[in-house]
């Protein structure tokens, strides 16, 4: 049976969304040979979080934070939790890209209208917790 837009319920748009988002940052950074997890490791390095802490909703364990992380520290731009000045310069190209690309994302999108999709999807996870 078709479904129109119309009739989606919220579950099948989060899962669009993600893999839409997924598929266009990966598309984004690929020129800089990185994926987007990496991405997000060096940007958690910049932050008060561990980079473990930050990444831990998209990976399942150590390993694969070792595959995020570990071409990161041979390229010179972190060495364990902390950015180096190359990363930070890294950082700082890159976050120009990205924030181009969620300029994109959100075009036509307000910002109470942004803001108040957070707030629902913050309240339904907190339901489902």
């Amino acid at each position: 049976m078709y479904m129109s837009d119309d009739n989606k319920p919220i579950g099948w748009w989060l899962k669009e969304v993600d893999r839409l988002l997924e598929e266009s940052f990966e598309r984004v950074l690929a020129d800089d040979g990185l994926t987007r997890r990496q991405w997000q490791a060096l940007n958690a390095a910049a932050g008060p979080s561990p980079i473990a802490e930050a990444l831990a909703p998209f990976l399942s364990g150590a390993e694969e934070l070792a595959a995020v992380t570990g071409p990161l520290v041979e390229r010179g731009w972190l060495t364990g939790e902390t950015l180096t000045a190359d990363g930070e310069r890294a950082l700082q190209a890159l976050s120009t890209k990205v924030q181009a690309q969620r300029r994109r994302v959100t075009a036509g999108v307000s910002d109470s209208e942004y803001l108040a999709t957070v707030g629902v999807l913050r309240r339904m996870a907190a339901n489902l917790a």
